[in-house]
């Protein structure tokens, strides 16, 4: 937890009610996302038990596994999912656009669940069903094995610093608001929800405190409360087990379909209003390059597939694993430079630690030049005073949001004389370098060069292009991490893959 986000916690629980911790949206959210809200069957690996999925909020398909040990009643659930979720997929598929000489879909898909725990049942959902086939043992319907190609794709997805292809909401929520209370309590939606949009005039406290119970705010799943597993589902799925005809069978679904939609319907209620709250939010201004880029994974993944391609393995081979790596720690970086750059509560965070500062230019030599090469090159040097403490040493490189092509090089930074009163913060001036931005001429194009009396924000967040790092190919795998992996096969596989345990 950082220091603005302890304070802003303390500021919500005063108030009684969620206070904003950033000025813009930084997730894309679509106009036709997919809800999905999954149950687990207690005491059983990843076992489905039902689920709410659609893109209205009038119109949820409710889907219930009337026994979920019984592995048939199982996949007959996933190939109703399938479905669903491969009809809004391929709805997606329809209308490309041309942006850089490349097709890419005008829009693409987006997964929305109420927690990380829902991603995690997704992830292993998509694991349980990929590698099934329609044929041989266990056959199942043919839309199953492509479902779980994409459930894991959403899964992965998931993981990708800046991505909107995936939206856990209680992760999202949190990123833009904090509450009165602790991050684990955050991590129950209905909590979450009762602090940024309390109902019925209560308090956030007094609505998080109502979330608590169960019987009117059931958990956002995949775990069920288990006092309802006890009292209620128990016995439900006793009396379709015991259902001596197809009548009594058909009686005991209907059953099992209202106690659980009971549990569903008010998450389903929550996520829609969620949804509604966070695209009332101005979303920042480089959450549109971001879903170009999810808009493009989602293009070279569908024309994969269109072309044959295998679904994603059991387990990462060396070179994969460390090609995902390096990518993930690229794409955080460059989520965290354009997170603070695009919102100022953002980088106050980084204002607070003195990694950045906000001052005022005091002084500008905009004539200067560097003289030391064998070219003289303009150099001009300006002076921000500022407040924000500034822990940056001489040489760091900075650049300001206003001015996000221009690189400046810290030169010093030395106290201000002290005015009349008493100042909290010690006033600084920060000499700064201009070292690009400014044009190819001998002089500073105009108004390259800030001016006095202006306000700017100078960070070391720097988002900085390097080179894909260099890794070999899969089939030159070091023997020291295993080797050349042995390849895929599925028509070898595949008795083994369809007699698999469901986990």
């Amino acid at each position: 937890m950082t220091t603005l986000t302890s304070l802003a916690r303390a500021r919500a629980y005063e108030l009684g009610r969620a206070v904003r911790i950033t000025t813009r949206r930084h997730v894309h959210v679509g106009n036709r996302p997919l809800v999905f809200v999954p149950l687990a069957m207690a005491g059983e690996a990843n076992a489905p038990l039902a689920c709410l999925v659609g893109d209205t909020p009038a119109a949820p398909r409710l889907l219930v596994v009337p026994q979920p040990r019984n592995r048939d009643l199982r996949f007959a659930f996933v190939a109703q999912l399938a479905e669903s979720v491969l009809t809004y997929v391929d709805s997606f598929t329809t209308s490309m656009d041309l942006v850089k000489d490349a097709a890419v879909f005008t829009d693409a898909p987006q997964l929305v669940v109420a927690n990380p725990a829902a991603v995690e049942f997704t992830r292993l959902l998509g694991r349980s069903t990929r590698f099934r086939r329609p044929d041989g043992p266990y056959p199942v319907a043919p839309t199953v094995p492509l479902l779980g190609r994409w459930l894991t794709w959403f899964a992965d997805a998931a993981d990708r610093p800046g991505s909107s292809l995936v939206l856990p909401l209680t992760t999202v929520l949190s990123d833009h608001w904090a509450t009165g209370q602790s991050a684990l309590e955050d991590a129950n939606l209905a909590a979450l929800m009762g602090w940024i949009d309390p109902w019925d005039n209560l308090t956030g406290q007094q609505a998080a405190e109502q979330a608590e119970d169960p019987t009117r705010w059931p958990p956002a799943g995949p775990a069920t409360d288990p006092e309802f597993d006890n009292r209620v589902l128990a016995e439900l799925i006793r009396a379709y087990d015991v259902a001596p005809d197809d009548d009594a069978r058909a009686q005991a679904v209907t059953a099992l379909e209202d106690a659980l939609r009971s549990q569903m319907e008010p998450t389903w209620r929550l996520m829609w209003r969620a949804i509604e709250l966070l695209r009332a939010i101005e979303p920042a201004s480089s959450v549109e390059h971001r879903w170009l880029r999810d808009r493009r994974e989602f293009t070279a993944q569908v024309e994969y597939w269109r072309d044959g391609g295998a679904p994603q393995p059991k387990v990462d081979h060396a070179v994969r694993a460390a090609q995902r790596l390096a990518r993930l720690e690229q794409e955080l970086e460059e989520y965290t430079v354009e997170r603070a750059f695009d919102d100022e509560l953002a980088m106050a965070e980084y204002r607070l630690s003195g990694d950045a500062f906000r001052g005022r230019v005091v002084s500008v030599d905009a004539t200067r030049v560097d003289t030391s090469g064998k070219r003289r090159r303009p150099r001009p040097h300006i002076v921000v005073a500022t407040r924000d403490p500034v822990r940056l040493e001489p040489g760091t490189i900075v650049r300001s949001p206003t001015r996000p092509n221009q690189d400046c090089r810290v030169v010093a930074v030395a106290p201000l004389a002290a005015r009349d009163g008493p100042d909290i913060f010690v006033p600084t001036a920060v000499t700064l370098e201009l070292t690009s931005g400014m044009g190819r001429a001998a002089t500073p194009a105009p108004g390259s060069v800030p001016e006095v009396g202006d306000e700017l924000c100078y960070s070391a967040l720097i988002k900085t292009v390097r080179p894909a790092p260099q890794f070999p190919s899969r089939e030159e795998t070091p023997w020291t991490h295993g080797g050349p992996p042995a390849p895929y096969v599925s028509d070898e596989s595949a008795v083994e893959d369809a007699g698999e345990d469901w986990s």
